[in-house]
């Protein structure tokens, strides 16, 4: 597919929080990670403004583990209280994703070179990302690399289908979608040999209205473009 990367990304713990377990002050850990944490992922190996990333597919490599730990999370109130949060052990994924420009960003039209947009993000997946990676939160460092999607033997190759049920599958912000509405999708997820193929977030049909807000505005003085930022990558490489 046009504008597409693949890579791998892995980590000791993994925690793609059900927002249904955070009621009671717990969270307990989704089977698999959602469209929302894995285009997370992508956005820290490469984002600007100008694109959205869609999220094509993920491969669940490992089996699909949990563990349970006492936390102790500061209350608003003061203080704290032991909680479990059950998290997912030892994971370890193959994605594939690919952008496309954002089209409620026309003061941005400057910025759509395809060909350095595609090329910067490829390298990025080669150093492993621009920022830190996180596997659904902050205490679960992800590492990314680059792979071919499909490659090496997946726990799950020899499975037939597995239904996850309804889950939460992202959260459509004002920046992407030129409304000044925050809305939660939800999808039903299944995996057919280890693969789960989302839908886009414009095919979602479960969706609800979760507040209201702004898109936030991008200029010179807090976005680097990307044909600078294409030099500064690949310039001293076409000079050697």
């Amino acid at each position: 597919m046009r504008n597409q990367i693949e890579f791998e990304v892995s980590g000791k713990y993994a925690l793609f929080t059900d927002p249904l377990t955070k009621l009671g002050g717990e969270k307990f850990s989704y089977q698999i990670p959602t469209y929302q944490a894995l285009k997370g992922i992508v956005e820290s190996i490469y984002w600007k403004p100008t694109l959205i990333w869609i999220i094509d597919e993920v491969r669940i490599m490992n089996p699909i583990q949990t563990e349970s730990k006492g936390m102790r999370p500061i209350e608003y109130s003061g203080g704290n209280t032991l909680a479990y949060y059950t998290y997912l052990r030892d994971v370890r994924y193959q994605v594939k994703a690919h952008f496309i420009f954002n089209p409620h960003r026309e003061d941005l039209i400057h910025d759509q070179n395809e060909h350095k947009h595609h090329n910067i993000a490829k390298r990025a997946v080669q150093v492993g990302g621009r920022r830190d990676i996180f596997l659904g939160t902050r205490e679960c460092q992800g590492y990314v690399e680059h792979c071919q999607f499909g490659e090496d033997e997946s726990f799950y190759d020899r499975i037939g289908e597995l239904d996850f049920g309804t889950m939460l599958h992202g959260i459509s912000y004002p920046d992407e979608t030129g409304s000044n509405e925050r809305e939660v999708r939800l999808w039903k997820a299944k995996m057919q040999h280890g693969v789960i193929r989302f839908i886009r977030p414009d095919e979602c049909t479960l969706i609800r209205k979760a507040g209201e807000g702004t898109a936030k505005i991008f200029g010179s003085e807090n976005m680097q473009s990307v044909d600078d930022l294409h030099s500064e990558w690949f310039d001293n490489e076409v000079n050697k």
